[in-house]
């Protein structure tokens, strides 16, 4: 998965100027699409790295674009300051990109699942449908909500295939749940269906996630400390980057260890 993890270092910031920021607890300022942040300086860094967490743009050191805007920026070049019809294709294309980047984190980590095997000749026909997409010209065309539809198909099946795998009923359905804030410590969640589910500032700590399905969950805030995500479903780095947690948080071996966690 090398290639769908970002590069801030060969990408030109993308991320600063393409997405819209509404002032929340995760962004200071409200910034329309297309605009540079206030923050970005000319050599494409951000002025106030070291601070974003301090300064009220928390969102920043979690945000993860799959490794989009390093190609785009390779593919596309990186002078979109100087050349507005060129950065309005590469911010469109970005946004595309991202998306399918995604969906190509979900289907390599489905492929990993030994329960997938039933699965493998329609999950390898999506990651292979989805790589092409990647390659198309006018990424900012694509019907990509479309796609994802299908592909999802797929990611929802092999979820049912991995939730099921040596037990005896799936885990608990929490799909959709609003969790927010729930005392979940210790909670035994091993198989659960937590896709988009809101955990937003949950107590998770020490929670057993292994085999649950997150797509879409929102982390945010959630306290991780000593859980269990070593085999977790769907899990990515964003969420992880969202979460808080320690030394003792199992991770699946594809992700890096959030910098602000605790040791």
């Amino acid at each position: 998965m090398t290639d769908l993890r970002a590069d801030c270092a060969r990408c030109a910031a993308l991320c600063c100027v393409a997405p819209t920021f509404a002032r929340s607890a995760d962004f200071a300022i409200d910034k329309p699409a297309g605009r540079p942040c206030p923050n970005l300086l000319a050599d494409f860094r951000c002025g106030i790295h070291a601070d974003l967490r301090s300064r009220g743009f928390p969102g920043c050191t979690t945000y993860d674009c799959f490794g989009a805007g390093q190609r785009v920026t390779r593919e596309r070049g990186p002078d979109w300051r100087a050349h507005p019809d060129v950065a309005a294709r590469m911010f469109a294309a970005f946004g595309v990109l991202r998306d399918l980047h995604e969906l190509l984190w979900y289907l390599t980590d489905a492929l990993d699942r030994p329960a997938a095997a039933p699965l493998h000749a329609e999950l390898r026909a999506a990651l292979a449908e989805t790589e092409r997409l990647t390659d198309e010209q006018r990424l900012e065309d694509l019907d990509v909500a479309t796609h994802r539809a299908e592909v999802n198909r797929w990611l929802r099946r092999t979820s049912e295939l991995v939730r099921t795998e040596g037990k005896s009923q799936r885990g608990r359905n929490l799909r959709g749940e609003d969790l927010m804030g729930r005392d979940l410590r210790r909670a035994d969640l091993r198989g659960a269906d937590l896709r988009g589910a809101y955990l937003i500032g949950a107590r998770l700590d020490g929670a057993d996630l292994r085999e649950a399905d997150v797509i879409g969950a929102d982390l945010r805030g959630a306290d991780l400390r000593g859980a269990d995500l070593g085999t977790t479903l769907y899990l990515t780095q964003f969420q992880a980057n969202a979460a808080h947690g320690d030394a003792a948080t199992t991770l699946p071996p594809r992700l890096v260890r959030p910098g602000h966690w605790a040791n």
